[in-house]
C-alpha cells in the first residue's frame, strides 16, 4: 500500500539513510531479561481528545489502562486526526491511573533535530506537564519513529524507554532506547497488529501498539472503537498481561 499523502516521509537522501542506520547501532542499552509472560501495551501518540475519552473509557470498561505519549505544544490545536488533548483532559486520565508519557513539545523530528535541540524541547515538554500538575515522566517515543544517533545519545538517560515505530516486539537483547513498536492505524492496522500478537505470544516477549485517534470514522493514523475493543479482548482471551509502556519497563527492570 502506498504513504498516506500526509505521511511524514523520512529524509530519503543517502546521507539520511545512513544516519538511521547509525542510530540503530548507537547509545543501544539492551533489555537485561525477556518477561516471563506476554506483555502488551496500549499506547497513543499525539493524544487527540478521543483518545483521552473514548480510548480510555474502553480501556477501563476493561480493567486496564493506556500510556499517552503527548507533545503539549500540540494542545488544543486541530488537525486531521481531530482536536490535541489539553490540559484537563491529560489531568484526567492521570487522575484515573493511566501513563502520560513525553513526545517531545513540538512534536520535534529527531531524525532532523540536533541533540541539544531535542534536550531542549523535551525540556520544554515536561516542564509544561509539570506546570500541568502531571510529572515522574518515564517513557518516551520519538515523534515520527525517527531518530539520529545524536538525540538519541542525549535522551538514553532521561527515561526508562524509548519507543519507534520500526515493528517488533521486545525481549531479552532488545535496544531500549529504540524500541519498536506496532501502528493500528487506518485499514491495514487491525491485521498488523493480528500478525505482531502471535509472535509476541510465541516468543512470551512485550509488544506495544500505539495508535492515534479513536473514532467511528477515524483519521489515517487513527482506530474505530469497535476494533480497538476487539483487540484488547482478543489479546486478554489470548493470555496477554496489559500493562502501561511504564509498568511493563518496571517489571522487566526488577
Amino acid at each position: 500500500m502506498p504513504p498516506h499523502p500526509g505521511s511524514y516521509q523520512a529524509d530519503p537522501s543517502l546521507k539520511g539513510k545512513l544516519k538511521r542506520r547509525i542510530a540503530r547501532v548507537a547509545h543501544r542499552r539492551p533489555q537485561p531479561v525477556g518477561p516471563d509472560r506476554p506483555i502488551l501495551s496500549i499506547s497513543f501518540d499525539d493524544a487527540p481528545v478521543s483518545a483521552t475519552r473514548a480510548g480510555a473509557e474502553i480501556l477501563e470498561a476493561r480493567g486496564l489502562r493506556g500510556t499517552y505519549y503527548v507533545s503539549a505544544g500540540l494542545s488544543g490545536t486541530s488537525g486531521p486526526m481531530g482536536v490535541v488533548a489539553g490540559a484537563e483532559d491529560y489531568q484526567r486520565v492521570a487522575a484515573a491511573g493511566h501513563e502520560i508519557a513525553c513526545h517531545t513539545y513540538s512534536h520535534l523530528d529527531c531524525g532532523r533535530a540536533s541533540a541539544a535541540g531535542a534536550d531542549a524541547d523535551v525540556a520544554r515538554n515536561l516542564e509544561t506537564l509539570k506546570g500541568w500538575g502531571i510529572s515522574g515522566i518515564e517513557s518516551f517515543a520519538y515523534p515520527y519513529g525517527d531518530v539520529s544517533a545524536g538525540p538519541k545519545g542525549m535522551l538514553k538517560g532521561r527515561f526508562s524507554t524509548l519507543r519507534a515505530v520500526h515493528h517488533g516486539v521486545i525481549e531479552r537483547g532488545t535496544d531500549l532506547n529504540q524500541i519498536p513498536s506496532v501502528g493500528v492505524e487506518g485499514p491495514p492496522g487491525p491485521a498488523l497488529a493480528r500478525r505482531w500478537m502471535p509472535e509476541a505470544l510465541r516468543k512470551r516477549a512485550w509488544l506495544v501498539l500505539f495508535t492515534h485517534d479513536i473514532s467511528p470514522t477515524p483519521s489515517f493514523w487513527g482506530c474505530t472503537p469497535d476494533v480497538f475493543g476487539e483487540l484488547i479482548d482478543e489479546a486478554l482471551a489470548a493470555g496477554f498481561e496489559v500493562l502501561t509502556v511504564r509498568d511493563a519497563a518496571r517489571r522487566l527492570s526488577a
